[in-house]
């Protein structure tokens, strides 16, 4: 017998995802309940839940990788258009940013692990790599982070003239180069060696101190200061 597909409007109230988190709270909500409500109303043949499970085995049902995927990747799920993409899309930006600047503020860099935890969870999504600086003062708090160049899968180019101008701009007196390796390799190619080793000799000039250079991936991070590269 064929499964009959019911409208939202037709659930008990408790189990309608609006109705659930107005009065139980967001947190008693599935995944998909919640990107049901991002959703707003389904098909003529699926309601809007049905559609959040399909996007969910697109993020092969986890949020981490759902976050990775671009609208045109979330459109693929037959009776999402563009406007919903967007939605679910914004969301999970939102998300990320969330996570990535609750305590920037608070964050007194005092070992590489400490400070590797903050910059894996601002470049999470990134399919390609990225060069970025974390910006210190005086007390090595984290003033501001800001991603300076953005390249291919297998590399990007940071130059040295806008990192330093960018930090003298934030008046920063030390920083911390960091990058990410989408192919899991946390081994520092010659490049990134050579690029440290220039950037470092250059930030005497302008005495500001570079810490350290972080290269994170889903394997874990490689500290150039921890390896006395830097």
């Amino acid at each position: 017998m064929q499964e009959q597909n019911y409208s939202i409007d037709k659930w008990a109230k408790d189990d309608r995802p609006r109705e659930k988190l107005r009065s139980k709270g967001a947190q008693f909500l599935s995944d998909s309940e919640l990107i049901a409500i991002l959703i707003g109303k389904g098909t003529r043949n699926r309601n809007a839940v049905e559609l959040a499970k399909d996007i969910m085995v697109l993020g092969k049902n986890n949020l981490a990788e759902l976050g990775k995927l671009q609208v045109g990747d979330i459109m693929k799920v037959k009776g999402i258009g563009i406007a919903k993409a967007i939605t679910i899309s914004a969301a999970l930006e939102i998300g990320r940013r969330r996570e990535s600047s609750v305590d920037v503020n608070k964050i007194t860099v005092k070992s590489s692990r400490e400070i590797a935890t903050y910059i894996k969870s601002l470049l999470r999504d990134y399919q390609n790599e990225v060069f970025g600086i974390v910006f210190l003062n005086r007390a090595n708090r984290v003033k501001h982070h800001e991603v300076i160049s953005i390249g291919g899968i297998t590399g990007t180019v940071a130059d040295p003239r806008i990192i330093f101008k960018k930090a003298l701009s934030e008046d920063a007196v030390s920083i911390i180069l960091f990058h990410n390796h989408p192919s899991g390799n946390l081994q520092p190619s010659r490049a990134d060696e050579d690029l440290t080793k220039k950037i470092a000799e250059a930030a005497k000039l302008f005495d500001i101190r570079i810490l350290d250079h972080i290269i994170v991936s889903e394997e874990g991070y490689f500290s150039f200061a921890d390896e006395g590269l830097i």
